[in-house]
Formats: structure tokens, sequence, C-alpha cells
């Protein structure tokens, strides 16, 4: 079987990670992606450990190496009228433009995707933003830090009773948004593939925050409430809850159906009466009795380190996870025979692992092992093949290097 997207071209037209993101897992799917990006290299090209608080000084950004694989580059700097030449006759080859440069900057380089479908109207043009592009806020510029994560009540919602507004790791919100816009970009190949006709596809980032915290939102929406916090000393269900171990690690117990696991779970951390407990021994009672159950199962926990009561948990089959540092993750045993990491043999940067794509698919090998493209490697071969001219790309190559 060929690769699912063989013979689709993909123009992208962006930075730092979201659309980037989704142009990596449509050349997971065999598409050509093309990232235009200026002669210097985007930020995101640029970002090492070191900057970030590492001690590693890896000499390139992982995260865009991930971000970025399997793609060419052609570097093209658009204040030049001979490079917005040249991308629109890259573009006159494309099957699909992807993008987050926002509605203003795209009327001004003739990038809009009227414009664009204007000349072509089977082409697909996906397009991501912070807020849409209707209304007061489309040329507003977001990363997911404020769309996703701010503005969408989950910042607000995730961190403990105790504690300030929660703090999000990068690209969380960038990479569910790109995932959603390529979920649009298949359907619409699809639905081309019937009528001929291309379309817009747009994803939002505060979109995205409303449908990721989707459960709480609904809850919201029909309530006019915000959803109550979980507060671990009194949860309404102690089996679904944090504990601190001896060590001052953590574990986490998800045993939503706690009566399910409740005989089992007693027997594990060695207090088997507590099942018989009047206080503890249905679900009613649990919630009732809660802070003591807690306040018991702290002391409880706190006899052992984490690595202690592995074993025991397991043994009993129970819906349980050690809180994990991400040092410690990348090292599972399981994610690793299931083709969690890649190794990328890079040509500049030699072998390092990176992160595998978010799917497997048992006809098409994506094992996210592609290298992202060194700075400008393409820019000739590209702007040749959309038929620039000769003195033009040597303009344009001699302005990149």
């Amino acid at each position: 079987m060929g690769a699912p997207l063989a013979g689709i071209r993909v123009v992208e037209i962006a930075s730092f990670v979201a659309v980037p993101a989704a142009g990596a897992l449509l050349a997971d799917l065999g598409a050509e992606v093309i990232k235009v990006e200026v002669p210097w290299g985007e930020i995101y090209r640029h970002a090492r450990p070191r900057m970030a608080g590492f001690d590693n000084d890896f000499p390139a950004g992982p995260p865009f190496q991930m971000d970025n694989r399997g793609k060419k580059s052609l570097a093209l700097d658009l204040a030049l009228p001979q490079a917005q030449e040249a991308l629109s006759q890259v573009i006159a080859t494309a099957d699909i433009v992807i993008t987050n440069v926002l509605p203003a900057r795209l009327e001004k380089y003739g990038l809009s995707p009227d414009a664009l479908r204007e000349k072509r109207p089977e082409l697909i043009v996906g397009r991501l933003s912070g807020y849409g592009p209707e209304g007061d806020r489309a040329n507003d510029p977001a990363f997911d830090y404020t769309a996703f994560w701010a503005l969408s009540g989950l910042m607000d919602h995730l961190h403990d009773l105790d504690s300030p507004p929660g703090w999000m790791r990068p690209g969380i919100g960038d990479h569910s948004a790109a995932m959603s816009l390529v979920v649009g970009i298949l359907a619409a190949l699809r639905s081309r593939d019937v009528d001929g006709k291309g379309q817009v596809i747009d994803v939002t980032l505060q979109q995205i925050g409303y449908y990721i915290n989707g459960n709480d939102t609904a809850l919201a929406l029909v309530t006019g409430e915000t959803p109550p916090r979980h507060d671990r000393r009194a949860p309404r269900n102690p089996l679904w809850n944090h504990y601190r171990c001896q060590d001052d690690r953590w574990l986490f117990l998800v045993m939503i159906d706690s009566d399910r696991y409740w005989p089992a779970f007693t027997r594990s951390i060695g207090r088997p009466e507590l099942a018989e407990d009047e206080r503890f021994n249905d679900p009613s009672q649990r919630f009732r009795n809660s802070g003591e159950l807690v306040k018991t199962l702290d002391e409880i926990f706190a006899e052992r380190p984490l690595g202690k009561w592995i074993e025991p948990m397991n043994a009993e089959r129970l819906i349980w996870a050690p809180v994990r540092t991400l040092a410690e993750a990348i090292h599972d045993e399981n994610a690793e025979a299931n083709g969690g990491f890649a190794v990328v043999d890079h040509p500049e940067y030699g072998t390092f692992k990176t992160v595998a794509p978010p799917l497997r698919m048992s006809g098409h090998e994506m094992d996210g092992s592609n290298p992202a493209p060194v700075l400008s490697a393409n820019t000739a071969e590209v702007l040749a093949e959309a038929g620039v001219d000769e003195e033009t790309i040597a303009l344009l190559v001699a302005v990149a290097d």
C-alpha cells in the first residue's frame, strides 16, 4: 500500500508550533510538505535546550525538529517582490496551503484564502488563529498560552484550591490544534475527490481550549457555573485522588467505579479490614467520610517510598499510576514497545531520539524518523520545479544564504 497522501503537495507558511505540527503529520502520511521560512530561520528552529534552562547543549531545537520532520525548506524573504511572485508560483503547484499568518498580513502578500482560491477553486486552505477569522480579534496575535489556556477557562480551573493559576507547558494547545487541522484537511481532500472543489478549514486555539475541556465546558454552558475544583483533602471519591509517599513522590488512584475495586485496594495497601469498616464500605459512606479516609490513606502511603507501592498495587490490577518525572517517563518500556519514540539520523546534528507521531497505521509506516530540513536546503530545487526563472532563483538563494 502506498502512502495515503502520496502525490499531495502542501505549502506551509507558518512558524512556531501548531501549523508546523500539522504539516509534520501530513508529511508522515506521505504528503510533500514545503516549509516556507524566513532566510535566517524562525526562532523556534534556534531554541536550543540550554535556552530553556537545561544543562544539555544539543545544537538544535528538539521541538522544532519534531514538528518539522519530513519537510522541504524554502527560505524566502517576502519583503522582496521577487519572493512574493516566486511563492505564488510554488502555490500554483500545491493542493493545500496551511498557515497561521494573521489575515491582514495574508492580504498584504496576496495570500488570503479568497485571493488564492479565486485563482484555483480546487485549492484547500487550512488556517489556524487564536480567535478566528471573523470579529474584532481576527488580527490579534496569540499563543496557546493565551487563547487556548487562559481565555478558555483551563488556566483558572487546573490548579489546587490554595494555589495560584496553573502554568501550562509549551505546545499542549498547539499540538491539539494541529490534529484538528489535519482532520479538517483530510475531510476536505475527501470532499474534493467527489466534487473537485477545495475549501477553507479554520481552527482556533480558543475553540480547541473549549473542546479539550469539553466535559466541564458543556456543564458550564448548561449550569452557568464553574465546576467545583477537586479538593484532594475531601474528594467525592477517595479512590480517585493523589497521595504523597514517604519519599515525597506521589501516586494517582483513578478507580472511578470505586465499589468494584475497594476490596482489592484494601488488600494492596495491607489493610483488608478497611473493606468491612462501616465508615467506608460503600461509595456513599466513603463520600460522607472522605476527609477521614483521605487522612487514613495519607498515613498509609507515607509509610513507604513510591517504588515500594508499585508491586502490591499492580498485583491487584488496580487503575493507578505513579506520578513520574518526564525524565523517568521517557524510559517507559511499554511506550518503547509501541513505537512511542523515534530515532532520527540528521545530516547536521547526528542521531537523536524524538517523539513519534500520535497514531500508527497497519498499512503505512509512519515512525517519525524523518529529519527536519536544513534551513534553505530545498530553495533552488522547489523554485525550479515551480518554473521560477534562473536569475530570480539565484537572487533568492543568495538572499537565503
